[in-house]
């Protein structure tokens, strides 16, 4: 993953987003599933995982695991929850 401090000027939302596009360009590369973020609030961000992730059984892993392990790399105070489809 890349540093979000490549982006100094941007706000939280924007390198969240950044971060999420980056995942997801992983997560469909190799797994052919994807992330989305639908909403960021500065305290939760909710994100709905699509593509070969959706009827996975490991997608509360790939979600709780891999994208909320990752955002909070990144973002320790934010929380990571699943947008209703």
């Amino acid at each position: 993953m890349v540093a979000n401090n490549n982006l100094p000027e941007a706000t939280d939302e924007e390198r969240m987003q950044v971060l999420i596009n980056q995942l997801s360009a992983y997560i469909e590369q190799y797994h052919g599933g994807s992330v989305e973020m639908v909403d960021f609030d500065g305290d939760v961000v909710k994100v709905k995982l699509g593509g070969a992730c959706l009827g996975c059984p490991l997608l509360p892993s790939t979600l709780h695991g891999w994208v909320e392990g990752t955002i909070r790399q990144f973002f320790p105070d934010v929380r990571v929850e699943s947008a209703a489809v």
